[in-house]
């Protein structure tokens, strides 16, 4: 079995490449970004894609995009997401695209090495492995109003931007620095379901959401 592996901690690269080996998998590549993934994924044409969420350049969901990019140039690609976070919007996309060949394992929740291995193998063959956490976020995020979703420091963020504030202005308003609120306000848009492709005007619809217009 022929595995791409992409995940941006050189440590967790590293180790993960030897545990694979020693599992009787050839690692053709292991990368460290989005971009880096999609290549080696199209120069060597892996039976499985083993990806983390959040890689660089904004540690978001990159690596997770990149999944959905794969899949939908090649639906019998295996890919198993590991990560720490369930991103609820991409993790819903990812699995309605098939019922075969996906995986979606949390970092934390992998306690037994042979374990994690076969749920690889399950995967390349065809079938699932969805960690239990997982399947209960979607489950919660179908039922529930997207803004229920949001941190009460996303939501004083929300708020503040429905004033009109800027970045700068909600920092200085919630005493933390830009960067904090650039995060808060990718996690708002994430949860609120706004693709990157409404970028322009994520800051209006978010309002709009909010004052449930």
């Amino acid at each position: 079995m022929r595995v791409v592996l992409a995940e941006d901690s050189v440590l967790l690269r590293e180790g993960l490449v030897r545990l694979l080996a020693a599992g009787g998998m050839e690692v053709a590549a292991a990368v460290g970004d989005a971009e880096g993934l999609l290549r080696a994924a199209d120069e060597h044409e892996p039976n499985l894609v083993v990806t983390d969420v959040r890689m660089p350049p904004s540690h978001t969901d990159e690596g997770l995009r990149a999944a959905l990019v794969l899949r939908r140039q090649r639906p019998e690609l295996a890919i198993v997401v590991l990560s720490q976070w369930v991103e609820e919007r991409y993790a819903s996309q990812l699995l309605s695209t098939a019922t075969s060949g996906i995986g979606y394992l949390l970092k934390d929740r992998v306690a037994d090495v042979t374990e994690f291995l076969e749920a690889l193998r399950r995967v390349a063959a065809g079938g699932t492995a969805l960690d239990p956490e997982v399947v209960a976020q979607l489950l919660l995020r179908r039922n529930s109003d997207p803004l229920e979703r949001l941190t009460p420091r996303e939501h004083q963020v929300l708020a503040l931007i429905a004033e009109g504030r800027s970045n700068a202005g909600i920092a200085e308003a919630l005493v933390v620095t830009e960067s904090a609120v650039g995060k808060h306000i990718n996690n708002i848009f994430t949860k609120l379901d706004l693709p990157s492709a409404d970028k322009d005007h994520r800051r209006v619809l978010a309002v709009l959401r909010f004052l449930k217009v």
